[in-house]
Order: C-alpha cells, then structure tokens, then sequence
C-alpha cells in the first residue's frame, strides 16, 4: 500500500483514546434517518465518526452552535459545532476529516466540511446539511431516498442566530497526494495549478492503489461505511495522485462524501478506493493525516458543490499512458492510468511525463531527449509524435519535453469536434547525455547563383553543433524543368520554419477541426535534419490541415468562393521541399538564397 502524507507540517502524535471507549461506541449508525436542518438549535449534542488511525471510525462528541444562513452561497446554509474529546481537542480538526458524519442520536444531521481560519484554539466546525448533500446522489441513475424524522419546526430564537460576517470559512483541505514522483515533479504540478485550488499537494511513498486491481472489490466494498476514509484516484499505477476525504452516506451502491466540493468538476469519473489512516498528526497551523491508498471499491461520478458522489461496484474511465525511457543503464518503464478530465487531463499528462525523465541518472542541465510515440484515438489513425529537446536551454530539457507533449495532446485532446475517446498514448524517450542543438550558420550554392531548369546543383550548409567546430554539410537539388525564366528563392531551413512555411496561420477566430490537426501531425518534418525548399511564385492553399503547392490557377480561382467556410489559407508562394540532409542534431535556423533561371534545358 502507498504511504502519502497530505500535509508536510506537525511531528507530534496525539494519544490514544482508550480501546474500551471505541469497541462501547460500536460503529456508526446508517439507519436512523436524517435530523432536519429547521430543528437544529444551539444547546443541542451530538456524535461525530472518523478515522484517527487504521480504518475503523471512531466517535467524537459534537456540541451545536448555531446556523450560519447563506454561510455557502445563496440559500446553502452550514450548522456551526464545537467538537469535544480527548482526540478533537489534542489535532483540532484535521485534513481529511471532511465527510466526516455527524448524528444527533441515530439520526444524520450533516458532514463536517468546513474549518474557521488558521492557529483557532478550539475545534470549531463548520457542518454541511445532509439535506444540502442528498441531491448529489439523485444525480445518479438511481435516486436516494431517506426519510426526515423528527418533530415539526423549531422557531429559532435571536439568541440562536449566529453572525457569519466575521468569520472566514473555508473548506477543510483536501490536498492532492502525489505518491511516488520526485520533488521537482511536485514543484512543476505546483507551478502548473497555481491559482486553481490544486497547487496543494504532499509527496509520499511508492503507491498502493497500483498493487490492487482496477476492478472494483467486493470484499473492501463491504468494509466501507459512514465515517470511513475513502479517496478519489486522478493517477493509479506506477505513479499516483489522489485526494482523500470520509464517507458521510451509504445506501445501496449510492455515497456521498466531503461536504464540500473536491475540485468542483460536476460530472466526473475517478476511481473510488479505500484507504488506511497510518496516523494523524497535530499541528497548531494545520493538523493532517498520514494515508495509505488500498483496494478500488467503485467510482466517484459527480464533484459538486456540497459534496461528492459515488458508486460503489462502478468502473472509471480512464487513459492509459505508457512511457519508455532509454538511457545508459537501459530500460526504465512507466505505467500509469489518467484522469479523463478536460480541465486536468493535460496536465496530469505533463507531470507524469516529467517525472519519468527525472528518475534517469544521466540527466543534468546538458541532457537532451528524444521523443516518438503515438496518441491512439478511437475513429482515428493514430496521431504520432515526435520530439526533440536540447540541453542547455532557458527551461531544462525535462520540463521542455513534457509541456511540448502536452501542448501536442492538448490540440487533439482538447479539440471541440472531437467525439471518440483516447485509447491510449504510448511515448518512447531516448535520453542523451549531452546537448544536441545545431546551428544554421550559413548557406550557399556551390556554383553559380545562374541555372537552367533540370539542373542539378549542390546547396551546402555550414553547421555548428553545441560546442563543437562547424561542419559543411552538401545537399543536392534539381531545379524542376517546368520552372519559366525568372528569379526563385530558396529556402534552406530548419523544420520548424518549414513547416510554418507550409502551414500558414489560420484566422484567429476559426480554430482547427481535429481532422485538420490529425492531418497536420502526420506531415510535422524531423527536427534533426536541414531542408531545402523552392520558393515558387504559384499559388499555394492550406486546407483542413494538409498543404496543396503548385496549383493552377483555375484551381486557386475554384477555392476562392469557399475560402471562409473551408477556413482555407491562399498563399502567392509555394514551398518545394527538393532536398534534406542529417544536421546532426536539433536544427535551428534558415537562409535565404536567390536563383536565376536562364532560358534554355541546361546541362545534367
């Protein structure tokens, strides 16, 4: 099982409550009913249950406040309670407690969810209403169903009114735990959310729900109950990311838990899993506890305001991403499952492609990487990649290659005409130990700058590798026989140029289809190798991600009517690759050339 911790502060650990005091309380109860939000009052006593240690729930006593009205929004009230006990009054309240039920006798009144700032010195919560929570649950297939008991309304006295005017609620952290990356993997994750919520994040040990089955099991289904630990996975395999709450409410297949929204997605589909309290831990700036993930028990599918929503025996969908890094002491595989979020999907993406390059002992700050693979989508050939990143840049070479992956899947992922899923995304990287950048230094013709159509002449490119002497590199061309007598120009490149020169920029406002993206793909050229392109004054046309050059003009004049609608791009010039050479590394930069072409055949 994975050991992750879901903060970084607080070392001392609080005593044991008694073993007589937890074995009298018994387990909570589930079958009471629920205690309507209008009956309660100040003055009024209750139990609270969850995990302080293992996976049993434990009681703690609650005392009733008040009601805090409108404390969550419009019409989303929060019931105010000071939590009492030898463990409430020793950790305060505690990360991961949220969902936490509470019951007024055996009947439910709500789940723990909020905490009133920071250093407070009694354990004050804030309690979401069950009956705020239940419309979670109808959300699903099946509604749940669960009756109010109790007496009719009680009138509030003024005396019971409490003022929320200077308090600060805010929902108690629900910290993503990233178990098994490397520090600087959780610092890019960080930097990549900041400003969304999900910044904060704990590093621990190697991951537990990757040792289970991805199959929901019966066995630890029948373990879970209110008061429970339970977390949701965003990543399960060699590496993990999860955030973990309590259990508030079973009834059949339907939970519902936290109180409070974790990433505040709607709908959602994330495995639902067990999970073990190693310890909590006090601290007087936050109190947490140390988790371990266990067995895959259902699947949380809804992420709303006042809580989140599962079912128990139900299958996520996610994607698989497999990851091969080659280096010098050989082989290193990655194998993890991914969210299916449009919102965190891509970046989820990056961080685990990030961190696989960083568990590579050859990698330093002149490391660079080679990257092929495909992103297989369903209704699609698969759309390939490849990418080079050289050492020594502004951003390491690591950190270049995951946001470069992850703005290629982003395009596809992301697009707004896409209907299929993602199979899967397999990548192979090759890490090497030096800077591969290369140098367009200069270029020139070997002859004269005069040629006659059909001719063969020889471009030569002087390149400098990174650190090294320049080198000549000789590339030959023919001059197509159907060129008139005129000037050309010629264009000597890296890929990157060439394939802005071949793929124009679109409108602004007309963003591609992802038939135009996947065709685009398929036609990227190596970044390893120096090309030659004519210049040729005929009209060239950009269309649904691939380039026509050379077309008449009745067909130029054809597209014309339609350019708007078909979003596609006319260009004076068309661009001919007539040759490409290794440049022995990551090209960049181009050079302009001029011809002439003389009348005549010429010479071969």
């Amino acid at each position: 099982m994975g050991l992750a911790l879901v903060c970084l502060t607080g070392t001392a650990q609080m005593p044991p409550t008694p073993a007589n005091a937890i074995a009298a309380a018994g387990p909570p109860p589930s079958t009471g009913g629920i205690f309507p939000l209008s009956q309660v009052h100040r003055g009024l006593t209750g139990t609270a249950w969850t995990v302080f240690s293992g996976t049993r729930p434990e009681p703690m006593g609650v005392e009733f406040l008040g009601v805090l009205h409108n404390a969550r929004g419009p019409h989303e009230d929060l019931i105010l309670a000071r939590l009492t006990g030898a463990r409430p009054d020793y950790t305060g309240v505690v990360e991961g407690m949220s969902g936490s039920p509470v019951y007024i006798g055996n009947r439910l009144v709500g789940a723990l969810s909020y905490r009133i700032g920071q250093f407070t010195k009694e354990p004050i919560a804030g309690i979401t209403p069950i009956e705020q929570m239940l419309p979670v649950s109808k959300m699903s297939s099946t509604p749940v169903r669960m009756a109010i008991s109790g007496a009719p309304e009680a009138k509030r006295g003024a005396d019971e009114e409490v003022d929320s005017a200077a308090m600060t609620f805010q929902p108690m952290e629900t910290p993503l735990v990233m178990t098994g990356f490397e520090p600087a993997a959780v610092a890019f994750w960080q930097k990549q959310m900041a400003g969304t919520g999900l910044s904060q994040v704990a590093a621990g040990g190697v991951g537990g729900a990757s040792q289970a089955s991805a199959e929901p099991s019966p066995a630890a289904e029948a373990t879970v109950e209110p008061g429970s630990s339970i977390s949701a996975m965003l990543v399960r395999g060699d590496l993990e990311v999860s955030a973990t709450c309590t259990v508030t409410y079973l009834d059949a297949r339907h939970l519902l838990a936290c109180g409070h929204p974790i990433f505040q997605l709607g709908q959602v589909s994330l495995p639902m899993t067990t999970s073990e309290v190693v310890a909590t831990l006090a601290s007087p700036l936050n109190a947490f506890k140390i988790i371990n993930t266990g067995a895959t028990v259902g699947a949380f599918t809804e992420d709303r305001d006042s809580a989140i929503g599962g079912l128990l025996g139900a299958e996520a969908h996610m994607i698989p991403v497999h990851v091969t890094v080659h280096d010098a002491a050989g082989e290193r595989h990655v194998n993890v499952e991914i969210l299916d979020e449009p919102s965190l999907t891509p970046q989820a993406m990056e961080v685990v492609v990030y961190d696989a390059l960083l568990q590579n002992n050859d990698e330093g700050s002149e490391s660079s990487y080679h990257l092929t693979g495909s992103i297989d989508l369903e209704g699609y050939k698969p759309a390939p990649l490849n990418l080079w990143t050289s050492g020594g840049g502004a951003i390491p070479a690591t950190m270049e290659m995951a946001l470069r992956a992850g703005e290629q899947f982003l395009q596809i992922y992301s697009n707004n005409t896409r209907t299929g899923t993602i199979r899967d995304i397999n990548l192979n990287v090759d890490a090497i130990p030096r800077n591969v950048s290369v140098q367009l230094e200069s270029a020139r013709l070997i002859s004269s700058d005069l040629v006659h159509a059909g001719d063969t002449v020889v471009v030569e490119a002087t390149v400098r590798p990174w650190q090294q002497p320049a080198r000549n590199v000789r590339i030959p061309i023919t001059i197509p026989e159907r060129l008139e007598t005129g000037n050309v120009r010629l264009l000597v490149s890296d890929a990157g140029t060439l394939d802005r020169t071949l793929n124009q920029p679109k409108m602004p406002n007309a963003a591609p289809s992802l038939a135009a993206v996947l065709a685009q793909d398929q036609h990227l050229h190596r970044e390893d190798c120096v090309y030659v392109s004519l210049l040729i004054p005929e009209v060239q046309a950009g269309m649904d991600g691939q380039t026509l050059t050379e077309l008449p003009v009745s067909v130029a004049n054809a597209f014309e009517p339609v350019r708007d609608s078909r979003q596609i791009i006319m260009n004076g010039e068309s661009a001919d690759i007539v040759g490409q050479a290794p440049a022995g590394g990551v090209l960049t930069g181009y050079q302009i050339l001029n011809l002439h072409i003389e009348p005549g055949s010429g010479l071969q």
